[in-house]
C-alpha cells in the first residue's frame, strides 16, 4: 500500500519555507500476498486471530530492477518476542513462538504496493536454525534467560542466530550479521548457512570459524552487529549496535562505536571507531545503529538513532568517511580505547571516522522508533524500512515491583505478586513495516 509522498505534504503544509531542495519520499506498508504470518497458539492467541505478522526490516538490500519495479532482499531477526523482567541480575525476553526460524524473503515495490513474498527459512546441514539465545558459557552467548508466554523458562540454542542485516556475497548469496556471537554469516541464496564467523576465541564452537577480533564480545546484551555491508573491494564491514561494555565499565562513557572490517579470502580484520553524537544523549549507551551501505572502500552511510536527552526519538542517516581513521587493533593492546575521552584520544593518536549528515529521517515525517534496514538504490537514493517487532508487545497487569523465577512465577521478597505480564498486539504504525524509498536532493558524491 503506497502512502502520500510526504514532500508533497511538507510544500502543502510550509508554502513560504525555505527554497531548499527536499527530499522526496515515497512510503509504503509492507504486505503479505502469500498468507505469511507466525504461528501464535499460547495463552494470550485469543488477541492474535491470524496468528503474528511477519517482522522482515532487520535489513534491506536492493537486488534489482524489473522493468519499473524494485526488488529488495530482506531478512527476520530472532521471532517474536517481548520485553520480560530480570531473572535474578540476568535480562530475560518472552519467546512467543520458540520454534521460529528467521527467514530471508523478497520485497518486490511496484504499481503503488510492497510486497513481501518467497520466505526460505536459514537452515544449515542440521535443518531450521531457531532464535533462540546461546547457551550460558559459550563466548558470546548474551546470558539471556529465555522464557515462554507463561514465563516457564525456556532451553537455549548453540545455533540461535538473531540476525539484523544484509548484503549480497557476490556469488548469488548473502552475508548476514547477527546480534548475539556476534556473528558473521554467509548463506546462499536459499537461506543455507555456508559458514559463521565469531571472536576468534570462539572457534571450534556450535560451527563457529572464529576469525573476528575478541573484543567485540564485549557487546551489550542485544547489541552485536546491526548492520552489513560489502565494499566494492569484497571486504565486509559490521557495525556493532552500540557501546562495547568492556569488563561490564565502558558502555557508559565511549565515545564511540565499532565498525570492523573483515575480509572472507584472506581472514585480515581492522576496526575503526564510528564517534556517536555522544553530546545528545543521557548515557552513550543509548546510541543505536540502524544500518550500514558501502558507497565506496572508504565510504558508508550509516544509521545513527537512539533516545536523547529527553527521551525523544532521532533517526539520522549520516555519510561516515572512514579514509583517515585509525584501526583499533593496535591500540587495543595498550588500553581499549573506549575508556578514553575526547581529549586522551587524541593524546593517543587516535583518529575516529569522520562524518556528515545526509538526511535526518525525523523531519520527513519518520514516526516509527526504529530504522532497521538501508539500502543503496542508486547514487541519489535510498530505501529505509523499520522492524514491526511482529507486532507484539508485553502489557503490565497490576504493576508492582517484581522480578522473575524462571518458573512462572513474578516474585517480590520472594513471595508472589499480582502483577500479570500479557501480550497484546502493538497499535499502528508501530505493527506495520513501512519501507521508504527517498530521493534526495543531490547525489551521494
Amino acid at each position: 500500500m503506497k502512502l502520500k509522498p510526504f514532500a508533497l505534504l511538507l510544500t502543502a503544509l510550509f508554502p513560504l519555507a525555505s527554497h531548499a531542495a527536499q527530499p522526496q519520499v515515497d512510503r509504503y506498508v509492507v504486505t503479505f500476498p502469500q498468507g505469511d504470518n507466525v504461528e501464535y497458539k499460547g495463552t494470550y492467541a485469543t488477541n492474535f486471530p491470524n496468528g503474528l505478522p511477519v517482522g522482515v526490516g532487520s535489513g534491506l538490500q536492493f537486488i534489482r530492477k524489473d522493468g519499473e519495479a524494485l526488488v529488495f532482499a530482506t531478512v527476520t531477526d530472532r521471532g517474536p518476542n517481548a520485553d520480560s523482567p530480570k531473572s535474578g541480575k540476568k535480562e530475560s525476553k518472552i519467546f512467543a513462538n520458540p520454534k521460529y526460524t528467521p527467514l530471508l524473503m523478497t520485497i518486490r515495490v511496484a504499481g503503488g504496493k510492497a510486497e513481501a513474498t518467497d520466505a526460505h527459512a536459514l537452515h544449515d546441514e542440521n535443518g531450521p536454525i531457531s532464535g533462540l539465545p546461546l547457551p550460558e558459557g559459550l563466548i558470546g552467548a548474551t546470558n539471556e534467560i529465555a522464557l515462554s508466554d507463561t514465563l516457564q523458562q525456556l532451553s537455549s540454542d548453540k545455533r540461535g542466530l538473531d540476525t539484523e542485516g544484509i548484503t549480497p556475497d557476490g556469488k548469488g548469496g548473502y552475508w548476514l550479521c547477527d546480534e548475539y556471537g556476534p556473528f558473521i554469516i554467509n548463506i546462499d541464496g536459499n537461506g543455507k548457512i555456508l559458514k559463521k564467523y565469531g571472536p576468534q576465541a570462539e572457534q571450534g564452537e556450535q560451527g563457529v570459524a572464529g576469525g573476528l577480533p575478541n573484543i567485540i564480545k564485549w557487546r551489550q546484551a542485544n547489541r552485536g552487529f546491526e548492520g552489513i555491508t560489502r565494499m566494492p573491494d569484497g571486504r565486509i564491514m559490521a557495525a556493532v549496535q552500540s557501546t562495547l561494555d568492556i569488563d561490564g565499565k565502558s558502555k557508559n562513557t565511549a565515545q564511540f562505536t565499532r565498525l570492523v572490517s573483515f575480509n572472507p579470502e584472506t581472514g585480515k580484520t581492522e576496526m575503526y571507531g564510528y564517534p556517536i553524537d555522544v553530546d545528545v544523549y543521557k548515557k552513550a549507551k543509548d546510541a543505536k545503529i540502524g544500518d550500514i551501505v558501502a558507497l565506496d572502500n572508504n565510504r558508508l552511510l550509516l544509521i545513527e538513532q537512539g533516545g536523547d536527552k529527553n527521551k525523544v526519538m532521532r533517526n539520522l542517516v549520516y555519510v561516515v568517511d572512514l579514509s583517515q581513521a585509525s584501526d583499533l587493533t593496535a591500540f587495543d593492546k595498550e588500553k581499549a580505547p573506549e575508556f578514553d575521552d575526547a581529549g586522551q584520544l587524541n593524546a593517543r593518536g587516535i583518529k575516529l571516522a569522520e562524518k556528515k549528515e545526509v538526511v535526518d529521517l525525523r523531519k520527513l515525517g519518520w514516526q516509527q522508533e526504529k530504522a532497521e534496514g538501508m539500502t543503496l538504490i542508486d547514487n541519489q537514493t535510498i530505501a529505509v524500512i523499520n522492524d514491526n517487532d511482529f507486532g507484539l508487545q508485553a502489557v503490565l497487569e497490576n504493576p508492582d515491583d517484581y522480578e522473575v523465577d524462571g518458573k512462572g512465577h513474578l516474585l517480590r521478597d520472594g513471595k508472589e505478586v499480582a502483577t500479570k505480564i500479557a501480550l497484546k498486539p502493538l497499535e499502528k504504525p508501530e505493527s506495520q513495516n513501512e519501507l521508504w524509498v527517498i530521493k534526495l536532493p543531490e547525489a551521494l558524491k
